[in-house]
């Protein structure tokens, strides 16, 4: 499942395919090779959404992908591309995975919460003393929803 929080509606796998062209388990190995600014990583150069798509169609996860673009399979990207695509992820395969990690969600991390715990419940008054102290009286007004205590 992945919520989309622009449009404000939940992807079941269909949709996650329809919207992204790669299954949903390939999705950390997508971000990571485009790169996603709203978790600040840059993904890798040259690697845009289309050849993503097009490449993770094909190999899934970056492991998959091979180092020599003689080995790509028809489709992926054309030769020359495939060589300059090729020629960037060796070099910062690292960097990839690195950024596939912080790509994928943690399941393994205890909570001591239960899920009704952590549901949004409103900013807390304190924020608009806190936006006040540093100049950003502003900001409150975006605030849609706030609790009292």
């Amino acid at each position: 499942m992945c919520w989309d929080r622009r449009r404000e509606i939940v992807l079941d796998e269909a949709g996650v395919l329809a919207k992204y062209g790669v299954a949903p388990d390939s999705i950390p190995d997508w971000l990571a090779l485009v790169g996603d600014a709203a978790d600040g990583y840059p993904g890798i150069p040259g690697w845009g959404t289309k050849t993503a798509t097009a490449v993770l169609s094909i190999y899934k996860h970056i492991e998959s992908i091979p180092d020599d673009p003689a080995r790509w399979e028809a489709g992926a990207a054309s030769p020359g591309r495939a060589v300059r695509l090729a020629e960037t992820l060796a070099g910062r395969r690292e960097e990839a995975r690195l950024f596939r990690k912080l790509a994928t969600l943690r399941e393994d991390v205890p909570l001591k919460e239960k899920l009704d715990d952590l549901e949004w419940k409103g900013a807390t008054l304190h924020l608009k003393e806190v936006c006040r102290e540093l100049g950003e009286e502003n900001l409150p007004t975006r605030v849609r929803r706030w609790r009292e205590d």
